[in-house]
């Protein structure tokens, strides 16, 4: 089974397929060339899943520039990290901030507040013995 990425780069990955999935709204557009009406209701709606891109890519620009900095132990280059648990971006090695969480089974569910107290409190439990 393949590695999910990095958070950051999931997010300007459907960003880009937003990009194509409007071009191809507005390229149907075409076949409708006989009907004006039809056709400018394919390009208004080619038109907004781009413009959706362009507010996604704002957005993660943003977020990006908030994000923690980190070196991969595995491949020794650095990846940015978004929430409590990520995947490197370039070798796919699972990453946390949190000093708990290290060398437990890898989840996404870390990066929920409830989850994670739950899981910690779990680890804890099982250290002290009351599993």
């Amino acid at each position: 089974m393949r590695k999910p990425g990095n958070k950051i780069m999931r997010i300007r990955g459907w960003a880009l397929a937003m990009i194509f999935i409007g071009m191809a709204v507005m390229y149907l557009g075409i076949f409708f060339r006989e009907t004006p009406w039809a056709m400018m209701i394919f390009l208004v709606l080619g038109t907004l899943p781009i413009m959706l891109s362009f507010v996604i890519y704002f957005w993660v620009g943003m977020i990006s520039t908030r994000t923690v900095t980190v070196q991969c132990p595995n491949c020794e280059r650095h990846t940015k990290i978004l929430g409590r648990v990520d995947y490197c971006q370039h070798c796919k090695e699972p990453l946390t901030l949190d000093q708990e969480l290290e060398g437990e089974a890898f989840t996404t569910d870390y990066n929920v507040k409830h989850r994670r107290e739950k899981k910690i409190e779990e680890i804890r439990n099982k250290e002290n013995g009351k599993d």
